[in-house]
């Protein structure tokens, strides 16, 4: 039987795809815990759906042909740019004006990116930014919190000193 893909070449893709589907899915997961619209399916169907265009854009593993580079770089910016859009989908503003969503919307975004590094095999760059991710969804709203209680009290005595008598 003539296989296009040896048998290896599906292990690769199966792991690719997995990973992106377990990276987005844990970011979604994130998202969804803090009551936010995208949640795991969301997030872990971009990172699928860009990791599956990123390995249909450079050919499957072991399919022996050229890769047209700017065939793969107008898919990318296809892929980011469509990915936009969804996330503007989850971008919302109240009566009040204040503005929701932006962490998800942003969170979408890099679950695209982070498929498309699954999808081409950058393991390096996708563990380094996975983790980075981690730490900002997880440390950051803390973090916020601190700063903005400390600069506030910082701009109110600033306030307060130069008030017009």
């Amino acid at each position: 039987m003539n296989l296009p893909i040896a048998l290896i070449g599906n292990g690769e893709i199966a792991m690719r795809l997995g990973a992106a589907v377990l990276i987005g899915s844990f970011l979604g997961l994130n998202r969804l815990l803090h009551g936010k619209p995208a949640g795991m399916r969301t997030h872990g169907l971009v990172a699928l759906g860009a990791a599956t265009a990123a390995i249909l854009s450079v050919g499957l593993p072991d399919e022996s042909r050229s890769v047209d580079i700017n065939a793969v770089s107008r898919v990318l910016q296809g892929i980011l740019t469509g990915i936009g859009f969804l996330g503007a989908g989850v971008i919302m503003r109240d009566p009040s004006g204040h503005v929701g969503g932006l962490t998800s919307a942003a969170a979408i975004w890099l679950c695209a990116v982070l498929g498309i590094a699954c999808g081409l095999g950058y393991w390096v760059a996708v563990g380094i930014a996975f983790g980075l991710t981690v730490l900002l969804l997880a440390l950051g709203a803390p973090i916020e919190y601190i700063a903005e209680s400390l600069f506030k009290r910082r701009i109110e005595r600033f306030s307060e000193r130069f008030k017009p008598k």
